[in-house]
């Protein structure tokens, strides 16, 4: 019977150490993975939500990027960290696609994680090169319809926002584009800006300066509503294309089976974040929605993702897209 006390009795101290560190954290700096590269709309949103959230937690939360194909790399990580709480995650709505977008997926975006809650939500704009002739939105469509065997689309790559807007314009629209993937947003809008591809759609994370600074041409918005940070350019439901609609929407996750304690301190610091005066100004002028604190939870997270799946589940299988 003694080994059995003892091992009892240990199981007991460490379950008891464990919620003192739980209770203590965060004692150290936490690390929070981007799927994306540096300079990208999603490591914007990740800058500013890592400097906010560090404020309640008293710790600074070190961004880290993990840019790969589909932005799959960084969530591999985080569930396979330590459930600790000092590994997080920061993705959009790529956490929603994948499932649909690769055959063989390393890991479960409704089983493999604990959710803190959403950050935001993103439009995107249909932006062309400076030289493109078409002065708006029908001009434009008429145009990239009579030249659709050489009118060249760019994208971040398979599972990118800007991949899944286009694939949804192409689809609405009815014409099919030759599409240019690059590895990561910044590259290809620097050959956007430099005349070697014709178009693209990108969140007004990425693209609000440019617009406004008249480096691009822009002819529309894949909102319902026009956006505050940009409004003088109308929607593309406005324009005639009714009923299109494109949001990118940012969550954060950790490691499946973080101690209660840790979860809700993560949630209480996002809570903070999203009602944060200057957070909120910061994402109205890149022309982001913050969510509300309400939406700032580990059920709203849940919720929305399970949603999403649903939805872009079959649109992707339609279109018969596949990263691998």
């Amino acid at each position: 019977m003694r080994p059995l006390r003892e091992l009892v009795t240990g199981t007991a101290l460490l379950a008891a150490a464990t919620t003192a560190l739980a209770q203590n954290y965060p004692t150290r700096p936490i690390t929070m993975l981007v799927p994306y590269a540096a300079g990208g709309p999603t490591d914007t949103v990740a800058r500013v939500v890592a400097q906010a959230m560090g404020k309640p937690l008293g710790q600074t939360i070190v961004v880290e990027n993990k840019p790969s194909a589909g932005g799959i790399i960084a969530p591999e990580q985080v569930k396979n960290a330590k459930p600790d709480g000092y590994t997080i995650l920061i993705h959009h709505i790529g956490m929603a696609t994948t499932p649909a977008l690769y055959r063989e997926l390393r890991f479960n975006p409704l089983t493999d994680f604990d959710y803190i809650g959403l950050i935001n939500d993103v439009p995107m704009t249909i932006i062309a090169k400076p030289g493109m002739p078409a002065k708006d939105f029908k001009e434009f469509l008429a145009y990239i319809k009579a030249n659709k065997d050489k009118v060249t689309y760019a994208n971040a790559g398979i599972g990118a926002a800007s991949h899944l807007c286009g694939m949804l314009f192409m689809s609405a629209i009815q014409t099919d584009f030759l599409t240019v993937p690059y590895k990561g947003t910044a590259p290809a809008m620097n050959d956007l800006l430099g005349g070697q591809v014709d178009f693209m759609c990108d969140q007004t994370t990425n693209t609000t300066a440019q617009i406004k600074g008249g480096k691009v041409k822009v002819y529309g918005v894949t909102s319902k509503t026009r956006v505050a940070s940009l409004p003088d350019v109308r929607t593309l439901d406005e324009q005639g294309l009714k009923g299109f609609e494109v949001g990118i929407w940012h969550g954060l996750y950790g490691p499946k089976g973080m101690p209660k304690p840790v979860l809700d301190k993560l949630v209480a610091a996002l809570q903070d974040t999203v009602k944060d005066a200057d957070v909120k100004k910061r994402f109205a002028d890149l022309g982001a929605t913050t969510m509300p604190p309400e939406k700032a939870t580990s059920a709203a997270l849940q919720a929305h993702l399970k949603a999403e799946i649903d939805r872009w589940g079959p649109l992707i299988k339609k279109a018969g897209v596949y990263a691998d």
